[in-house]
C-alpha cells in the first residue's frame, strides 16, 4: 500500500466512522472542505453520509445531501451541478465489476449530475451515468443509463415515467439544525 492510498484510507475512515455522526454541521463541513475534491458554497451534508474516496467527489453550490447517502468516488469522479437534492440513503456508485469478466475485472465510470437534479429516497445511480439538468430519479429507482434533461425516471431498471417543466427557478436551501 502506497503512502497516498494509506492517507486516503485514513481520511475516509475518520470521516465515515467518527465525524459523519458528529452533531455539528460546521465541524463536518470544515473537514469536508479539505477532504472532498470540491464543496460548493451553501452545500449541506447531513449526518450519516459516507464517502469511499472524497478526493473524487466534486459537489456544486447549494446541494442538499440527505442523511445516510453513500458517494463512491473510488476510481472515478462524482460531479454535481448547482441546486441538486439527493434524498436520504441514496447511493451513487462509480465502480463495480464486469459480470462477463472471467477475472471479475473492475468496471466503472464517472457520474455527472446536472443542475437542479432531484434524486429521491434510496435511489441508486450506477457507474458511468449522466443525469441531465432538471432530471428526477424516483424513490428506489436503479439508474443504469443516462437520463435526459427534465426527464423523470423510476423503477428497476429506471425507465422514463414523465417529464418536468423546463423553467425551473428554485434554489436549494436546506440547513437544518444539528443534522
Amino acid at each position: 500500500m502506497t503512502p497516498r492510498v494509506l492517507a486516503g484510507s485514513l481520511l475516509s475512515y475518520a470521516y465515515n466512522h467518527w465525524l459523519t455522526n458528529f452533531p455539528s454541521r460546521r465541524v463536518r463541513q470544515a473537514y469536508l472542505r479539505g477532504y472532498l475534491g470540491a464543496l460548493g458554497a451553501d452545500t449541506g451534508i447531513q449526518m450519516g453520509c459516507r464517502f469511499l474516496n472524497g478526493r473524487k467527489v466534486f459537489l456544486g453550490p447549494r446541494n442538499a445531501i440527505n442523511f445516510g447517502c453513500l458517494l463512491d468516488g473510488r476510481r472515478y469522479a462524482i460531479r454535481t451541478g448547482s441546486d441538486v437534492s439527493i434524498g436520504p440513503e441514496a447511493t451513487i456508485l462509480t465502480l463495480g465489476h464486469d459480470p462477463q469478466s472471467p477475472d471479475f475485472a473492475d468496471q466503472g465510470g464517472e457520474v455527472i449530475i446536472g443542475d437542479r437534479v432531484w434524486i429521491a429516497y434510496r435511489a441508486i445511480i450506477l457507474p458511468g451515468v449522466t443525469l441531465g439538468e432538471g432530471a428526477v430519479v424516483a424513490a428506489g429507482a436503479v439508474v443504469t443509463r443516462d437520463v435526459a434533461p427534465f426527464t423523470i425516471v423510476g423503477g428497476v431498471p429506471a425507465r422514463t415515467i414523465g417529464t418536468r417543466p423546463t423553467d425551473l427557478r428554485y434554489v436549494v436551501s436546506y440547513a437544518p439544525f444539528l443534522i
